[in-house]
């Protein structure tokens, strides 16, 4: 199947280690709940990731938790990244899985996964990254060999709904020892049962090859507005809720000294969308886990707001938005 070598093609995989799924979501599940069966039979019970990760994550790894596992989760540092040290430090003989995202969903922070695959070369541990916000937009930390498995989401990368996969590389010849969390059919190489959704999977296949083709256009792009956003914001003293230097080009997070953020989504919805969330989470609002894993003040999560960007965002009035939030801070204070 083309589409298949397609998506490979942008992580540097084979074909074979492609498994189709409906998204990040699950293929986060296949890659902790489909390795329990190995790490039982080889007697190793601990896994190790961080308070940043997606509860698409944090939840199952937590439930393996309470079925007797043995968990460590490791904090970032202020600037929303985790220390490749941290990691290093956690890592026991029986740690069998360690589990990093690429990108935060709601800081835009890239982890250190290039480092972090390093520190881990002489463990056997698997290592899983969560890449929905990464893949298609950052190219050579997804290529490393270092990375066992890797979920992704079609969407992201302006695929249909619906469509993802977990890539499982192969250490030599070695296959990932997944094993299937649903049963009743054969598809996909026996690891996830039913009918192959073949017009989602054509369509991931096709996007995985533009954003790879187009991915310094788009990337250029990307940077182009948040240089002007970061330039304009700046003018009324925001504070950044994460490491601007670490940050991808598509997404901020910050907060603007005695504002509220929920005033400030609706002065703003008729210029950008904004969220006071990741936008997974956005229609719950709570104190964000992200940052208050990074050690951010209350008040200060209270009024984070997170913006987020793609090449195809028209052009917005950056002074406009601005002015509305020093409107709205004047108001407040």
């Amino acid at each position: 199947m083309r589409a298949r070598a397609e998506v490979a093609q942008v992580v540097d995989a084979k074909p074979e280690e492609v498994t189709f799924t409906s998204g990040a979501t699950e293929s986060n599940n296949l890659a902790i709940f489909g390795l329990v069966a190995h790490a039982e039979q080889a007697g190793k019970r601990h896994i190790l990731t961080t308070e940043i990760e997606h509860k698409a994550v944090l939840e199952p790894i937590e439930k393996l938790r309470e079925l007797g596992f043995d968990v460590t989760v490791v904090p970032p540092n202020r600037g929303g990244w985790v220390e490749p040290t941290s990691i290093t430090k956690a890592l026991r003989p029986d740690t069998f899985l360690v589990s990093v995202m690429g990108i935060n969903n709601e800081t835009g922070v890239a982890q250190p996964i290039e480092e972090i695959s390093q520190s881990l070369s002489d463990h056997d541990a698997y290592l899983h990254v969560d890449a929905a916000q990464a893949f298609g937009k950052t190219i050579g930390p997804l290529r490393n060999k270092r990375i066992d498995l890797m979920s992704i989401s079609g969407h992201k990368i302006f695929a249909p709904k619906g469509i993802g996969a977990l890539v499982a590389r192969r250490r030599g010849f070695k296959k990932v020892p997944l094993r299937p969390i649903m049963f009743g059919g054969g598809q996909e190489r026996g690891l996830r049962p039913g009918t192959l959704p073949v017009s989602l999977i054509a369509g991931l296949g096709t996007a995985a090859r533009i954003a790879t083709r187009d991915h310094e256009a788009r990337e250029a792009r990307c940077v182009e507005i948040r240089d002007q956003l970061v330039a304009a914001l700046n003018r009324i003293n925001v504070t950044w809720n994460a490491d601007l230097d670490r940050t991808a080009p598509h997404t901020v997070n910050f907060s603007v000294p005695g504002l509220d953020s929920e005033a400030a989504l609706i002065a703003l919805k008729d210029i950008a969308a904004i969220s006071n969330g990741s936008a997974c989470t956005s229609q719950s609002y709570a104190l964000s886990h992200v940052l208050l894993a990074a050690g951010l003040p209350e008040t200060q999560i209270h009024g984070a707001l997170r913006m987020s960007w793609c090449h195809l965002t028209p052009t917005f009035d950056i002074n406009e938005l601005v002015e509305r939030l020093r409107r709205i801070q004047s108001d407040g204070t």
